[in-house]
């Protein structure tokens, strides 16, 4: 085994080059898989784990205390099916008339429960205590971390409710409650729901979650169920986000991968093809076949090795930014969302074993090729391979030095197709990356494409605990309309309401003045205009499982409006829907504007503006808008960044080929510069050997390309992006795409192509 080790480190040290190109390829391959791997485990480990210590409630359900008495919902705990079950608990929404905390005004709902313990939903506390005595609550954190003791003891006022102190923060990975109160004080709130928590055997579908609470609820009187709330969609929620990023990632690990397989491939296939004097040395000297065969494997390893290490380490410090930003906004709960360590493993065992695996099929030559043979056969050169393409060539008008280029893939085609194959790819990825680049540019300038400054202005009137006057909001959307340099101003109201049939409170955006700019991002049916209409993105439609044209029932301060969805927007928050001034006022006709966005006219200065606007009414903050959008840079950034590395590794297999070509033909070389072919025509000769696989893979790729940007964007749950966003393709561009293929090629043959340049004819021939 030690010659082995010593011939395999003889091998790496004389194969500098392919070492290199090895080590990095499996460097930027191993860093794409471990992203796609890392952000695929963060996107539902974290919940499970988290749901499963607080043994999360699969269905939380909410019923008629007045059709179904306590006794006959303890009974549905003993029912077939049902694992475990708690409650019943009394629940109601109280309404809170100014924004507290963290929160906005509005819906919140509240049950009562003596612990934080119990068979299901063990809800995890955070700070301060249980509430225990009346006039104490619980409040829900929502997100990984806890709010500090600084703010225990805030006073909220719900209207028509007694004030209530706040003793703890918690959180709920069911999301059973925004907060929660001591069973006498729920008593004393006149309950209007009977809260039932349950787990049951089989809870792996929505079907196996309806087929249980059905069983569940057999023996309960008709109409006694009123909603149900399905840890599925919880579930959904919170990958939202990072599934949206795991199309392109997965698709930029697989060209990875795809990459390295053909990169180490050609490289040992190459190693094989020009070393057989090698190999006849080896088996002349003991070398048995199989010891051979490790002697390459051996040599590919062990930069892959380095490679590997290198882009696990990599990968790991770029899986922290990217899962910040796929996790923004999120409500985690009590899940800890991190970099899991199975990726690392996985990656760690797995890029060895497949450049291990890709090295063995041309390293089985080795073991065939007898050592006869392979001494004899030596730097014999090759003959009968494409020599008629290239008489052919020769006796057209192209200058001979492109002739002869022209013909060399013919002498290899198994490793000019390879080389192809790598080229092919390379333009994919180019393709992949240009197309989502122009769809999330136009994403990121829906509503701002006229590029006018936009303030957004704050009323201090909106602070918790203040109450602004009536028609206030009024007086101030005239003045900022009166202000120098105004054009358009949008108003908009922000609340918690309930949904009828649903156990979780949604915000709801209420607007009016001027909604252009909204309107815009509308890619299905129309933005709202009068009373009870709604728009709502792709999220929340599909976790509530509505679509355009259904109807749901909004709830606030008691009242209850029926609302239609008439519009599907781009994108927007999973628990947010956007509706109109007029459906406010149906709700609660006291409703006051908290945000004024102003689009300004053109020319018109931002800063002078704003000074204008505090002049003005020194209690409104006003501010610039600015345009980045988070989604967008991200995309972008790290598709051009697996771009740019996915691009070096194609050349850099291209540079391989080129490489042994020219070690193989060195002879040929030599006698070419003998008969007077120059330096430059060498160099010519050379990256015209490129030229026809490039221009061949620059059309091979496009079309993967395209059809690999479609399936990206059409499966992004959070964002429904409009046909004319998706329709990115002009002609210039995709001929740019086939340049970009023999660019690709160009950059890789360059190198040895001016090392072939410089070989001397004394050089190449003094061993003849």
């Amino acid at each position: 085994m030690s010659a082995v080790w010593r011939a395999s480190r003889a091998a790496v040290k004389r194969r500098r080059l392919q070492t290199f190109v090895i080590g990095l390829v499996v460097l930027c391959s191993t860093t794409t898989v471990l992203l796609a791997l890392g952000l695929l485990a963060a996107a539902s480990a974290p919940f499970d784990r988290a749901f499963d210590e607080q043994r999360g409630a699969h269905t939380v359900a909410a019923f008629d205390p007045a059709k179904a008495s306590p006794e006959q919902l303890v009974r549905t705990a003993r029912r077939p099916g049902v694992e475990a079950a708690a409650g019943p608990f009394g629940q109601t929404v109280l309404e809170m008339p100014d924004d507290w905390l963290w929160m906005s005004a509005g819906s919140l709902g509240v049950v009562g429960r003596a612990d934080p313990n119990g068979p299901v939903d063990r809800i995890r506390l955070l700070e301060g205590r249980w509430a225990t005595a009346p006039g104490e609550i619980v409040v829900n954190w929502p997100v990984d971390g806890t709010p500090g003791p600084g703010r225990l003891g805030t006073r909220l006022e719900p209207r028509g409710a007694p004030p209530l102190t706040v003793v703890g923060f918690a959180t709920s990975m069911s999301k059973s409650a925004g907060a929660w109160v001591s069973p006498e004080q729920m008593a004393r709130m006149h309950p209007t729901t009977a809260q039932m928590l349950y787990r049951f055997t089989n809870a792996a579908t929505e079907r196996e979650l309806r087929t249980g609470l059905t069983t569940a609820t057999a023996g309960l009187p008709a109409g006694s169920l009123g909603t149900a709330q399905s840890y599925l969609t919880l579930k959904r929620a919170f990958s939202a986000q990072a599934d949206a990023y795991l199309p392109f990632m997965t698709l930029f690990g697989v060209l990875g991968l795809l990459v390295s397989v053909l990169i180490v491939g050609n490289v040992v296939s190459g190693a094989v093809v020009s070393g057989h004097r090698h190999i006849g040395v080896l088996k002349s000297l003991g070398f048995t076949p199989n010891q051979v065969v490790a002697v390459y494997l051996t040599m590919v390893s062990v930069p892959a090795l380095i490679g590997c290490v290198l882009g696990v380490v990599s990968g790991n410090a770029v899986a922290g930014p990217l899962l910040r930003v796929a996790f923004s906004g999120v409500e985690t709960g009590s899940a800890s969302v991190g970099v899991s360590r199975w990726p690392s493993v996985v990656c760690l065992l797995g890029m060895p074993a497949l450049v291990a695996v890709a090295a063995l099929i041309p390293a089985a030559r080795a073991h065939r090729l007898s050592a006869a043979r392979a001494i004899t056969a030596g730097s014999a050169p090759r003959t009968g391979r494409g020599l008629r393409v290239q008489r052919r060539l020769g006796g057209s008008r192209l200058p001979r030095a492109v002739s002869l280029g022209m013909g060399q893939p013919l002498a290899r085609p198994a490793r000019s197709l390879l080389t192809m194959a790598a080229i092919v790819l390379g333009v994919t990825t180019v393709t992949l990356t240009t197309g989502l680049t122009s769809t999330m540019v136009a994403y990121g300038q829906a509503g701002k494409s006229d590029g006018a400054p936009r303030i957004d202005v704050q009323a201090g009137s909106s602070a918790p605990g203040r109450t602004a006057p009536a028609g206030s909001d009024r007086r101030t959307e005239r003045l900022l309309r009166s202000l120098p340099g105004a054009d358009q101003v949008t108003v908009r109201a922000l609340t918690k309401v309930s949904l009828r049939g649903h156990t979780q409170t949604v915000f709801a955006n209420f607007y009016r003045g001027d909604t252009r700019a909204l309107a815009s991002e509308i890619v299905e049916g129309r933005w709202p205009a009068g009373a009870g209409e709604a728009a709502a993105g792709p999220a929340f439609l599909h976790q509530h499982g509505v679509s355009v044209g259904d109807r749901v029932t909004v709830r606030l301060n008691g009242k209850e409006a029926p609302v239609t969805i008439v519009g599907k927007t781009m994108e927007g928050n999973a628990q947010a829907l956007e509706s109109t001034w007029q459906t406010l006022f149906r709700l609660d006709p006291t409703a006051q504007a908290a945000e004024y966005t102003v689009r300004l006219a053109p020319g018109a200065d931002a800063r002078k503006y704003i000074a204008a606007v505090k002049a003005a009414d020194p209690s409104l903050r006003a501010a610039l808008l600015r345009s980045d959008n988070a989604a967008t840079t991200t995309v972008v950034g790290f598709a051009s960044v697996f771009t740019v590395l996915l691009t070096v590794v194609a050349a850099l297999g291209v540079f391989n080929t080129v490489l042994l070509n020219v070690r193989e033909r060195r002879r040929d070389l030599g006698m070419l510069k003998s008969i007077g072919m120059t330096p430059r025509q060498v160099t010519v000769m050379t990256v015209s050997s490129v030229m026809v696989p490039g221009v061949i893979g620059g059309l091979l790729g496009i079309p993967p390309g395209i059809v690999a940007h479609r399936l990206v964007v059409d499966h992004v749950g959070v964002v429904a992006f409009p046909e004319s966003m998706k329709q990115v393709w002009h002609l210039p561009q995709l001929a740019a795409l086939v340049v970009a293929g023999v660019t690709i090629a160009v950059l890789g043959a360059l190198v040895p192509a001016r090392s072939a340049a410089r070989l001397t004819i004394a050089k190449v021939l003094h061993n003849e």
